[in-house]
């Protein structure tokens, strides 16, 4: 073998063990992102279930006060039922939205009540609900940021030829605003 039949296989053997470690790194970066990808989601149903829990607290203390309010505590047991039966992520993301606008509902007929506003276990459980709802906000801004970063790398060259191969596809579920929730609640007294 000559000098330069040498340098030229060092430069090729050089070359393929680049190309395999290039393969190998996004393979392993793949799994990881799609692992995170669950594990997000189960951080956000944490929260969900922190909600979960809370509410029907929520609910009996604001029933005391309010009896001809029914058709919210109607809806609001609806939406956990229907969020507790949930199976599908796609299911779970909707229930939950469901819930929020029966939640925001309850809170704007409860402006109408000032002695419910002044009592201490409402204050208390209002108080909670609200960072319940804001853990579940930065939660489901983590989820989508763990969605997105999984699908950006999916897409990008070279590791979506990594993707293709092992079978990596794109995660479309994602949280939305529901145009529901774009309004502005109505408040009055």
């Amino acid at each position: 073998m000559t000098r330069k039949s040498a340098i030229v296989l060092g430069i090729l053997g050089v070359l393929v063990l680049g190309f395999i470690g290039t393969l190998v790194r996004s393979y392993n970066r793949l799994v990881t992102l799609n692992e995170s990808i669950p594990a997000a989601w189960a951080q956000v149903e944490n929260v969900l279930q922190r909600r979960h829990d809370l509410i029907p607290n929520l609910v009996n203390t604001v029933k005391g006060y309010m009896q001809h309010e029914q058709k919210v505590f109607t809806d609001i047991a609806a939406a956990r039922a229907k969020l507790a039966g949930a199976s599908r992520l796609e299911d779970k993301v909707q229930a939950s939205a469901a819930l929020e606008g029966a939640l925001s509902r309850l809170l704007v007929i409860v402006e109408n009540y000032p002695t419910l506003k002044a009592n201490e276990n409402f204050l208390v459980l209002q108080d909670e609900l609200a960072g319940t709802e804001n853990r579940i906000a930065v939660e489901r801004r983590r989820y989508n940021e763990v969605v997105q970063a999984y699908n950006i790398t999916i897409r990008r060259f070279p590791t979506v030829m990594v993707a293709r191969y092992f079978g990596f596809g794109p995660r479309n579920v994602y949280f939305q605003v529901e145009e529901a929730a774009r309004a502005v609640p109505k408040v009055t007294f």
